[in-house]
């Protein structure tokens, strides 16, 4: 009896990580079913038995200073010896759900890299050459295999991307074609266990939620899916559509607060024109593709606090993307120390 009401309240605790991950470790701890240790709650994560890997990243992800103990721990556990960048990032990236926020994926892929170089001395230079091409990677896979990236980038193309990332130096051009084909052949598998299939198209969005969008031609307000990823808006009816109703690149767009009936508006529109007819395109019902005819984008958030934040990731999309400027900032790092 006392083994059943212990696996009741672990099912429980898992539930409630699920919804509150914070809530679910303290329930968990109070129960006396976790110790409250950084090693204990780790193993906890990467057994993962009934928890939802989007819940475990945006635990992994916080910043407070036992969390951050709990994610090296958790990153411990991986063994990465023998295996090359590849074949780690796999086991690592489906252990978890990489969150959508820079400064989380920084830290997670920092940890990352520097256990890798643990694992496998000798093999780079510093744990900022493994990081870089750990990006180089994740952007490779989403470039060579999101259907909406036309632009394939060749091997010859990736090799040049990664000139200079080891310390200065050039990684061996064989490594770098064996990580190329490893990701052509197979892309990663990115967890799916939040009942949203757009992970593999969209991996690692800025944002994604559900919104309210003013009709351009019919003015009436429909609910949709939005994801924000690559400079671009796209909104979907469901979770599980594996194709976008609409896209609206962000290039040249601007954005607002407006005051409307419905709370919590802002707008997407063209600057100095008014009536031009902003460059997007929607998904007609019996699915050919046409352009939109909006000349603005209104949209609606649930709460006042959501549209802060989706108006602040929408201007940070708009205007450059963090990931690159994080990887930049790491390149220079790496060039000037071989200068010096």
């Amino acid at each position: 009896k006392k083994n059943m009401q212990r696996n009741k309240q672990v099912a429980m605790g898992r539930k409630k990580f699920n919804m509150d991950p914070k809530k679910g470790i303290q329930f968990l701890i109070e129960n006396d079913l976790l110790k409250n240790t950084s090693d204990d709650i780790a193993q906890f994560l990467y057994k993962g038995e009934g928890l939802n890997k989007t819940a475990i990243g945006d635990y992994l992800g916080e910043r407070d200073d036992f969390n951050i103990k709990v994610l090296q721990a958790f990153v411990e556990l991986h063994e990465f010896t023998d295996l090359n960048l590849v074949q780690a990032l796999r086991q690592f990236l489906w252990s978890f759900r990489l969150p959508g926020e820079a400064q989380k994926i920084d830290r997670m892929m920092e940890t990352f890299a520097q256990r890798y170089c643990h694992c496998n001395p000798g093999v780079f230079q510093s744990t900022d050459t493994c990081y870089i091409l750990s990006f180089a990677i994740i952007m490779l896979n989403t470039s060579l295999h999101n259907p909406n990236v036309k632009d394939k980038p060749t091997v010859e193309r990736f090799i040049s991307m990664n000139r200079g990332i080891n310390d200065g130096g050039d990684l061996p051009e064989d490594l770098l074609r064996n990580l190329y084909e490893s990701i052509k052949n197979e892309p990663f598998k990115i967890p799916e266990d939040d009942g949203n299939d757009l992970t593999h198209t969209f991996f690692n969005p800025d944002r994604e939620g559900w919104l309210l969008k003013l009709g351009g031609r019919v003015k009436t307000w429909k609910r949709r899916w939005f994801i924000l990823t690559d400079n671009c808006l796209y909104y979907f009816e469901y979770t599980t559509d594996k194709e976008p109703r609409g896209i609206i690149p962000l290039e040249n767009l601007s954005i607002k607060e407006v005051e409307d009936k419905k709370p919590n508006c802002f707008e997407l529109f063209i600057p100095d024109s008014k009536d031009q007819v902003i460059k997007a395109c929607k998904t007609e019902a019996d699915g050919r593709v046409v352009e939109g005819n909006h000349t603005f984008y209104r949209i609606s958030a649930p709460t006042a606090e959501e549209k802060e934040e989706w108006m602040k990731s929408i201007k940070a999309a708009i205007s450059r993307d963090p990931f690159y400027e994080m990887l930049a900032a790491r390149k220079k790092k790496v060039s000037s120390m071989k200068r010096h």
